[in-house]
């Protein structure tokens, strides 16, 4: 019994938010006067079929969220290691499609990035900028020898980007 009334109740909630869905699309149609419709109620025997299709990627959708929502260093570290490991220049728009990260909605993780000492901004463009600029090998080369006392491998993984062999010197 309480099964049956329990379904009763959730039939119900149903109804109410189909109910209020139909209003929100008829005002919505209602605003443009251009197209006119007609919307007829649901009858109150059956089950509305719903006006309004949600989402099936909830998942992805909370992701995106989670980032937005996320502190700025975090959108920071997200957007620098995306521009590291492309290689790429990216507008805002590019960015926020890669991963996520609204640089024109959020003035403080665009303004740190321009002024970013990792970020190359050219006033369309982001994309990272290494700590030694190094074309080829012959550049790596003079570049290892310039420091007798050694170099960071971080610092000469991030520069040398696509070099091969790299990680055997």
């Amino acid at each position: 019994m309480a099964l049956q009334e329990s379904l009763a109740k959730f039939k119900k909630q149903q109804e109410k938010c189909q109910s209020t869905l139909t209003s929100i699309a008829a005002k919505a149609v209602s605003s443009k006067p251009s197209v006119p419709q007609n919307f007829t109620p649901a009858a109150p025997t059956k089950p509305p079929t719903p006006a309004v299709k949600f989402s099936n990627d909830t998942e992805r959708l909370q992701h995106i969220n989670s980032i937005r929502k996320a502190p700025v260093g975090a959108q920071i570290k997200r957007v620098i290691d995306l521009l590291l490991e492309t290689r790429q220049a990216f507008t805002p728009e590019q960015i926020n499609e890669a991963c996520y990260v609204d640089m024109t909605a959020n003035k403080a993780v665009f303004d740190s990035l321009r002024n970013n000492p990792k970020v190359n901004y050219d006033g369309k463009r982001f994309s990272y900028k290494s700590k030694h600029d190094l074309k080829d090998k012959s550049q790596l080369l003079v570049l290892i020898r310039k420091f007798p006392e050694g170099i960071a491998v971080i610092d000469l993984l991030q520069c040398t980007g696509g070099f091969t062999g790299i990680r055997n010197l």
